[in-house]
């Protein structure tokens, strides 16, 4: 990465797909130089966050990290919708009802908890919807004034999509072939009766006398309460400005959400998002996976049963842009991974500890090993719209070097920690470094039960077994592999040979 002259940040080199104008485009120059701002959709908190929801965080994370390692100071606004119609429907059928701010903020907390299980950076500031209604009603009178909006009898404010040439831009559909902008959980028939044109959407819903008396704020046009889309306009705006460099979110958020954010700060006079840049869904045997179809998973679930680098391993090392196929399959692949790339770094940091009980090198601090060089190969793949794939071939490739270091019949303990720092850096751009937070006590054993504890000791003998196979297969020493497996199998060890590699379970 080169540095010019006048600026000493290194030359900000990645290229991104930009969903709006369909080709991976350079993210250079920014709006400020040095610095990334993005706005990442998050969470409606109206229920327990699934692997879904965990996708987008992950995947935005990732180029986060990897923008941070570029030498770029980052600034992302990650929100919380606290107040929709999900929200307030679902806290009133509860059994017993709950009130509706009570049912986002204990939905708020699970969410946070599974970000920083699965090892998600805190945003730079993730504003509560709730908490910018006056900002939200000052862009609802702005559109107004400028034309672009409409009240309606009843105290509805509409958004006129007529009005504004380039509706449709991101998506690249015309007006007059769409049906509705809403979605369609946010259709209902006081919303819709005094629309101009069905195609409109809502910024404003006034107040129902069904709903909670302290679900609407007061207003000019009357009590009631934001759009769906409203809020993301009015708040990219109070964080990061007029115009920013990246809006985030899942692929199905495009449209109307995306498209009618867009519109929103185009009426508004605001450059808005210069790139958009959405991540793929996780499919569950072939399907989408959504609440809709009854196979989402939830997070919490999931931890009882799998590591939650595991988790972050299988759904943060597929391209953004591609499906996640998430399976049983999927997880045992990504639980082989993880065991060989963790338990490749704790013996590296065995085998370098001193003899007087000082620090292993391999042990750096997280600061010393983001400063270090990454392979060329990397750092282009990465810079190639995060690919991932080229990305983990380097990540294989410094594994194997480190094994091989590990396996000479003496180490040399300078190779070993230089291999295992490599490792390191490489995996903590990924949020995967096994002595970084928050994986490092579960790699070192310093927590977990007793049999958690077994299980790891067992993991890094097999593992250990199964390297020494692997290089035997690898010299075609057949005998010897053979002789490795059938050791493996007296113990209650079965071996699978997978495209990915070997893994492993009891019988």
């Amino acid at each position: 990465m080169s540095t010019s002259a006048n600026d000493a940040r290194p030359a900000l080199n990645l290229r991104l797909y930009d969903t709006a104008a369909q080709a991976v485009v350079p993210l250079a120059p920014t709006v400020t130089p040095g610095t990334v701002a993005i706005y990442l959709c998050g969470a409606t908190v109206q229920g327990s966050p699934h692997i879904g929801h965990m996708r987008s965080a992950i995947a935005f994370d990732v180029l986060r990290r990897w923008l941070t390692r570029c030498g770029q100071n980052v600034i992302l606004i990650r929100n919380v919708t606290d107040i929709d119609d999900k929200i307030l429907a679902k806290s009133a059928a509860a059994d017993p009802p709950v009130p509706w701010w009570a049912w986002a903020q204990r939905h708020e907390r699970e969410f946070d908890a599974a970000y920083r299980a699965l090892g998600v950076q805190a945003p730079t500031y993730e504003p509560r919807a709730t908490g910018h209604i006056p900002e939200m009603i000052d862009l609802v009178q702005r559109l107004l004034d400028a034309g672009h909006a409409y009240t309606g009898q009843t105290g509805n404010v509409y958004f006129d999509v007529r009005s504004l040439p380039d509706y449709g831009s991101l998506t690249n559909q015309s007006v007059d072939d769409l049906a509705t902008t809403e979605d369609d959980a946010q259709i209902d028939a006081d919303v819709e009766a005094d629309k101009r044109d069905p195609r409109d959407f809502a910024l404003w819903k006034a107040a129902k006398p069904t709903e909670p008396a302290d679900a609407a704020w007061d207003a000019p046009w009357g009590r009631g309460r934001p759009g769906w889309h409203l809020e993301c306009s009015a708040m990219s705006r109070r964080y990061l400005g007029e115009s920013f460099d990246i809006h985030g979110g899942g692929i199905d958020l495009r449209f109307p959400h995306h498209e009618n954010e867009q519109a929103q700060s185009h009426g508004a006079g605001w450059g808005f998002a210069r790139h958009w840049v959405h991540n793929a869904w996780v499919t569950i045997k072939g399907e989408k996976m959504s609440k809709s179809l009854g196979n989402s998973l939830v997070v919490s679930e999931l931890l009882k049963r799998y590591d939650p680098a595991v988790l972050r391993l299988a759904l943060g090392t597929v391209h953004h842009r591609s499906t996640v196929e998430f399976s049983e399959e999927t997880l045992a692949d990504a639980a082989a991974l993880w065991e060989r790339l963790s338990g490749a770094i704790a013996r590296a940091l065995e085998v370098t500890a001193p003899a007087d009980g000082g620090p292993s090198p391999v042990d750096a601090p997280a600061e010393s090993v983001r400063a270090r060089d990454l392979p060329a190969q990397y750092a282009a793949a990465m810079d190639d719209d995060l690919n991932l794939a080229g990305a983990m071939a380097v990540v294989h490739a410094s594994l194997k070097a480190l094994n091989t270091a590990l396996a000479a019949p003496t180490p040399d303990l300078d190779a070993v920690s230089q291999a295992a720092l490599d490792l390191r850096a490489q995996l903590d751009v990924l949020g995967l470094d096994p002595l970084a937070e928050p994986w490092r006590d579960r790699v070192l054993g310093a927590g977990g039960s007793a049999d958690d504890a077994a299980m790891r000791a067992l993991d890094r003998l097999v593992t250990g077994l199964l390297e020494q196979r692997a290089q035997a297969r690898a010299a075609k020493d057949w005998a010897q592999a053979d002789a490795l497996r059938d050791e493996l199998s007296a113990a209650g060890v079965v071996v699978e040979d997978s495209a990915a590699g070997a893994r492993w379970h009891l019988a």
